[in-house]
């Protein structure tokens, strides 16, 4: 097929519901920017294994359904190809999956002209049949995941097959053309192929949609092919799992912005449960890289020997990602939670101000709301997180009925209900910071208790809407998405309605939202939702850590600049993984170590991207 990439000459005889061949555009003008600045560094070698850790073992290898938002999936979906993705420092769109995109005129379809040589990485070849597979699985039942059953009907309208490596998307709504991108290629949830060759054998297919009945338990530990780089190659329940590099010839490296990442020939995540555990067997040389976010790590912890002896190095890089929506969360459906009254007394009585600067030594910030921050002119300018202010939490707390004080300190009503809520949360780090809050609240009479659930099992936990209260940060994408937060129709076990939300009024702005295609129109109800969940003090403003912090052996490397403006992580395959290990520099270190020699301690800061 000729790759004329001004016209679609070649047209499949058959156009699902939403683009006929009659209406296909003669003169789409496409677009590849091609030509963007690299990040990555010549001086990159291949090879070698990146031995990380997790907390814990994850629930499941599938990327949707029952507990599929926690765990892997990062490696699984979040991580790997889209159509196109953003160049992380211009901000221009650049390609992945696709080779060139053009818009059509109707300002709600994209066509994608898809790399022909991308491939799966069981050797199969990604075609349109792949795109036309993945509306299918990701609308049917049986993957129980409600967000996408809704996403992929009532965001995605259609995605049609114009020839083997040519397709078409239509959203829903109509929306500006960098709109229509970022709807199609969210990392999260994105317009990703799925091997349709690998879901193949549906016997159990007795509602006719395509995907297996028992899907859920059938896959669950079942590791479908991937486009990426990596795909995983061993598993050892509950101790490891390895992912592999499907080899220099990969697909990708074809493509310029690919071309030295994904350097690693292997990384080995290992169940590390212990935070403290997994330092230390880092500086035993264990693990390559490990992070320095919190601050007692950075401030106090990392200053041994290794590091003195330079085998170790420090990095902090300032980056400007979105911030994603994050504090507590006040679970409504829970009794006194219910109580608007009650919900912003505590809101006023958690001291977030006062553990960010006591407890985290002022190396993070506050959220200005707790839907996030970073989204331009979607956020409200006026945004601020409320300050700790326990008279008007114990104001409000009255106003609930709370207006006696029992012998413990805790507030309680004519029924006896103490003024007492659990906080759940699942990183054991994060203790000191929620111990804080609960000093604090007691100005108010307000009890919070610690309820530590491990790893994945905490926001299963949270997921099933058993909280009380939930100590989390999601991840955000670059336009506020309010609907799986906050509409009735995601109040419901498995879902990120955290608050178990319902209201009429905010459900219509919410519909009105997502159909907007005037943008500022769409931004000034992007407003009204805010002040809205202000108003009903859903969730407590977090805080936000615009940076990364890593210490890491000297063997691993990353090129000079190579910080970019949205890296999260600087030695995950699953970001802009640019890094590479020199076997060279790991040998001399070794040797070094053996004859008690050292060399100069290193840390790196790089502001270049620092929030002014």
């Amino acid at each position: 097929m000729s790759k004329n990439y001004m016209t679609l000459a070649v047209l499949s005889t058959t156009l699902s519901v939403g683009v006929n061949a009659a209406d296909l555009p003669a003169d789409l003008q496409w677009i590849d920017n091609m030509n963007e600045p690299l990040f990555a560094s010549e001086e990159a070698q291949f090879g070698g294994t990146l031995r990380s850790y997790m907390s814990s073992f994850p629930q499941t290898l599938r990327s949707v359904g029952p507990d599929s938002n926690s765990g892997l999936r990062h490696y699984f979906m979040d991580g790997t190809p889209k159509l196109a993705a953003r160049h992380p420092n211009t901000n221009k769109w650049i390609p992945q999956l696709a080779e060139a995109w053009a818009y059509g005129d109707d300002n709600q379809t994209v066509y994608f002209k898809l790399n022909p040589k991308a491939k799966w990485s069981d050797g199969e070849m990604v075609t349109a049949d792949d795109y036309l597979f993945m509306l299918t699985y990701n609308r049917s039942k049986d993957i129980i995941a409600p967000w996408y059953n809704d996403f992929f009907t009532n965001k995605i309208a259609d995605v049609v097959k114009i020839d083997d490596y040519t397709i078409a998307i239509k959203s829903a709504s109509k929306m500006s053309q960098d709109e229509l991108m970022i709807q199609i290629n969210l990392p999260s949830n994105g317009v990703q192929p799925r091997p349709e060759h690998f879901f193949a054998d549906s016997k159990n297919d007795n509602n006719g949609d395509g995907i297996d009945d028992n899907f859920v338990r059938k896959f669950n530990f079942k590791a479908e092919p991937t486009t990426w780089a990596y795909y995983m190659s061993d598993v050892k329940k509950g101790k490891s799992v390895t992912f592999k590099h499907v080899g220099q010839d990969w697909w990708g490296y074809e493509n310029r912005y690919y071309k030295n990442r994904y350097n690693v020939e292997k990384v080995r995540l290992t169940v590390i449960r212990d935070a403290d555990i997994a330092r230390k067997r880092f500086e035993k040389g264990d693990l390559d890289a490990f992070g320095l976010i919190l601050p007692s790590l950075w401030h106090e912890k990392a200053d041994g020997k290794p590091y003195q002896n330079g085998y170790i190095q420090k990095f902090w890089g300032y980056n400007q990602t979105v911030q994603g929506a994050g504090g507590l969360w006040m679970n409504t459906s829970m009794p006194m939670l219910d109580d608007r009254n009650v919900r912003a007394g505590i809101m006023y009585a958690s001291d977030y101000d006062g553990m960010i600067k006591n407890v985290l030594r002022g190396d993070y910030l506050r959220l200005p709301h707790g839907l996030g921050a970073g989204h331009g002119d979607y956020d409200r300018p006026d945004n601020q997180a409320p300050a700790f202010d326990p008279d008007k939490a114990i104001a409000y707390f009255e106003a609930a009925g709370f207006d006696t004080i029992g012998t413990d300190g805790i507030r309680v009503n004519a029924q006896g209900q103490r003024l007492s809520f659990d906080i759940t949360y699942g990183f054991p780090p994060h203790t000191p910071r929620i111990a804080y809050l609960k000093e604090q609240a007691k100005q108010a009479g307000l009890e919070f208790n610690l309820n530590l659930v491990d790893g994945s099992s905490a926001f299963k936990f949270v997921l099933e809407k058993k909280h009380q209260l939930a100590f989390l940060h999601m991840g955000g994408g670059e336009i506020p998405a309010y609907w799986e937060y906050l509409h009735s129709d995601n109040a419901k076990p498995q879902t990120n309605n955290h608050t178990f939300y319902q209201n009429p009024d905010m459900d219509k702005l919410i519909n009105q939202y997502v159909v907007e295609f005037d943008v500022a129109k769409k931004q000034a109800l992007s407003h009204q939702i805010q002040q809205k969940v202000s108003e009903e003090f859903l969730i407590v403003p977090g805080y936000m850590v615009p940076y990364t912090r890593e210490a890491h052996w000297r063997w691993l490397r990353i090129p000079e600049n190579g910080m970019t403006k949205q890296t999260q992580a600087m030695f995950s395959v699953t970001d802009i993984a640019n890094f590479w290990i020199d076997d060279e520099l790991k040998e001399q270190t070794k040797q070094a170590m053996k004859k008690g020699e050292s060399f100069e301690p290193v840390i790196v800061v790089d502001d270049s991207y620092k929030l002014q």
